[in-house]
């Protein structure tokens, strides 16, 4: 039996601007999970169905990048038994629905610090990213394993490398030049971050690409994520005046 309430269908939408990146902080499966007696596994379990709801939304609604923040760096404080959970989470997803995604023409991309993970999972993820190299669909990027202030650091230092070995003046260094280096190079940044659970903040989630995101906070925890909620962010994101520090003339 799902454990996700029915919904009434949803009329179709007209005059909405779609994002062309949207960027999602799933947030909110345990507190779905302790709201209904059940364990944290069993709110994580049902956050896999949502992503499943989102992926489905994005190609459906013509977003061309998705960006889901799915395990910080922050995330191994947690309880080694529920890390070793989400793992093999993301296992099961990637085995249950890799062909369904490459049918679909959606190009996988892992962002996030590989040297921490397992040599089981560092090749589960190059399987995926490989497999689907060749798509033209929507770009679903994976931020596992993640942290914004790492990937920057990232970047300074591989820039500062390239300036030690005199590949790149320093003169030269541009904001395209951080761009080039960071985890999303290639990707454009995003017009929309959207977080569930009804907190208010971007948690080390792409701080140098936000920059003049518009931000969306929804009260429902990611498990209740359905497509009312998706349409009512995008209608908050359509009434939004988009200036870039400029004035309307």
């Amino acid at each position: 039996m799902s454990t996700h309430p029915a919904t009434a269908p949803i009329e179709p939408q007209r005059d909405l601007k779609i994002p062309r990146h949207l960027g999602v902080i799933m947030d909110g499966n345990g507190r779905w999970a302790n709201q209904r007696g059940l364990s944290r596994s069993e709110g994580h379990r049902a956050g896999v169905e949502a992503v499943r709801r989102i992926v489905g939304f994005a190609i459906e609604y013509g977003v061309q990048c998705l960006t889901l923040f799915s395990f910080s760096a922050e995330n191994w404080r947690r309880p080694p038994d529920e890390v070793r959970f989400i793992f093999g989470l993301l296992r099961r997803f990637v085995s249950s629905d890799l062909e369904k995604l490459h049918a679909q023409n959606v190009r996988i991309r892992i962002i996030g610090d590989r040297d921490g993970l397992d040599r089981g999972m560092r090749g589960t993820i190059d399987d995926v990213e490989s497999r689907t190299a060749g798509n033209s669909g929507l770009n679903l990027v994976i931020a596992f394993n993640y942290g914004a202030k790492t990937e920057i650091v990232s970047a300074t230092k591989a820039i500062a490398r390239k300036v030690s070995a005199g590949e790149l003046r320093l003169e030269e260094i541009d904001e395209s030049t951080i761009d080039q280096h960071l985890d999303t190079s290639g990707l454009p940044d995003p017009d929309l971050i959207l977080r569930t659970s009804g907190e208010m903040r971007l948690s080390n989630f792409l701080l140098w690409q936000s920059a003049y995101a518009e931000l969306v906070f929804v009260e429902e925890n990611w498990p209740e994520f359905d497509e009312s909620v998706f349409v009512r962010a995008l209608k908050s994101y359509t009434k939004r005046d988009r200036r870039f520090g400029g004035i309307r003339t």
